[in-house]
């Protein structure tokens, strides 16, 4: 992301100062979690798809940093609702506003993010930015809620996967390109060919992360989280369906049955290697990101757009 950095480190500077401000509350306890949020914050992946998006359709306004600071609230709020359903006690490698203020507060902290992200949009009257957030914002909680209900199942269909990772994950990064082409120009083709974009970017994110919980040699020891978790994520879902009848009773047994004792989950994640799962998995991720790349170059060529296409490659290279 070197050449990201180099282009936006001014502008995420004043994106940082935009969005701490934007968090700020007058009840003290609110205003201390949010400080603790602020300071534990990622790699502000999505913020620079916003201000790079727009940069590349036009240039960075008032608008792109109000849309940033509203695609942050967005996802920062979703990752502090998804501690409390997953119960989840770590964030990062530190602990979760679950782990130390326990549900109720950390529900209503993702509720007030989301609030000051609505209010932050209506007072700059950024109406057609809300209403492409607020979309993903509807796809993400209808993404969430399939994986629940066809976990209960264990739905072997691959199309039902990549329609719950493109609700779920995909979504956010695609309104964020949105949103950023949208606020540098106004111009409906480009912010629909850049959600686009997002949108196979993400799918490519997404699959990067369901092989994670397989490890490599790069990556480290495996962790079988999803399996624990009765996730069906893309290298099973390919084991499933390319194995024997009689090797897919046992895996599903183990998936439904026996998804917590660790022999168990290792036995499945060697099935899903020696079966070509992970490397299916890796094609696949492979194909979206080309095809976000190859749609991309569709705009000149440029320093900003160079920057894109890293930004890209960092999503199915990264190491965590």
């Amino acid at each position: 992301m070197n050449l990201a950095g180099k282009l936006i480190s001014e502008e995420l500077n004043i994106f940082e100062t935009k969005f701490k401000v934007s968090v700020k509350s007058s009840v003290p306890l609110l205003d201390r979690i949010m400080q603790y949020i602020v300071k534990r914050k990622g790699k502000q992946i999505r913020p620079m798809f916003v201000l790079l998006s727009s940069k590349l359709c036009g240039g960075i306004t008032e608008t792109t940093y109000r849309a940033a600071s509203l695609v942050e609230l967005v996802h920062t709020a979703s990752l502090v609702h998804d501690d409390v359903v997953d119960e989840a006690y770590e964030r990062r490698g530190f602990f979760s506003t679950y782990a130390l203020w326990k549900s109720k507060v950390s529900v209503l902290v993702g509720d007030y993010l989301l609030s000051k992200g609505l209010l932050l949009s209506l007072d700059g009257g950024d109406y057609r930015i809300l209403h492409i957030l607020s979309d993903a914002v509807r796809k993400m909680s209808e993404g969430e809620l399939l994986q629940l209900e066809k976990a209960r199942g264990l739905n072997l269909d691959e199309s039902i996967y990549f329609e719950i990772i493109k609700a779920k994950t995909a979504s956010l990064l695609a309104s964020a390109c949105a949103v950023g082409a949208w606020s540098g120009s106004g111009n409906e083709e480009w912010t629909e060919k850049l959600r686009q974009f997002g949108e196979w970017t993400g799918i490519a994110f997404q699959i990067k992360d369901d092989l994670f919980d397989y490890g490599t040699d790069a990556i480290g020891k495996p962790t079988g989280n999803d399996i624990k978790e009765k996730k069906l994520t893309l290298p099973l879902i390919f084991t499933l369906n390319n194995i024997n009848a009689s090797k897919r009773r046992e895996l599903i047994y183990i998936l439904k049955n026996q998804n917590r004792i660790k022999e168990r989950v290792n036995y499945v994640l060697e099935m899903v290697r020696e079966n070509g799962g992970i490397q299916y998995s890796i094609n696949k991720m492979n194909e979206y990101r080309e095809k976000a790349i190859n749609l991309l170059r569709e705009f000149p060529d440029s320093d900003t757009r160079l920057a894109l296409e890293e930004l890209v490659n960092y999503t199915t290279d990264r190491k965590h």
